[in-house]
């Protein structure tokens, strides 16, 4: 049986959504402020151009989050895809920090986010997966 557009989960568009507003809610200030706003998350020294990289991505990934919400079967499949790799590569960038150079204790937070969003992009990749 062929899974149709309009059979992609109601509950993964409005990941979507939320997606779209956490990576706003810290993407926007990284990449205006980043000497500004990641004091207040421990970090005392910032390089501001490698954080701003970090702001645009994350802009960039919450933004199509946003657009993409209604798109069809295939194009959440290949979002999910990169919201998978982003996930992932997250993860073990910011573990291999904080376990070998250390980190603000707000690291773990940030890590603890990546594994959540990253958990919930497994499992409805894996429900489409089945879908033929």
């Amino acid at each position: 049986m062929r899974m149709k557009d309009h059979d992609v989960p109601h509950s993964l568009r409005t990941w979507f959504v939320v997606h779209f507003a956490v990576d706003m809610l810290f993407g926007l200030p990284i990449l205006l402020a980043p000497r500004l706003v990641l004091p207040l998350f421990g970090w005392q020294v910032v390089d501001p151009f490698t954080a701003r990289i970090v702001g645009a991505v994350l802009m960039g990934i919450g933004i199509e989050s946003l657009l993409g919400r209604n798109a069809g079967l295939e194009a959440f499949r290949a979002m999910l895809n990169l919201k998978i790799i982003w996930a992932g590569s997250a993860v073990f960038g910011m573990l291999l920090s904080l376990l070998l150079n250390g980190a603000p204790s707000m690291g773990w937070v940030f890590v603890a986010i990546f594994v959540a969003f990253g958990s919930v992009w497994v499992y409805y990749r894996l429900v489409l997966r089945k879908q033929v």
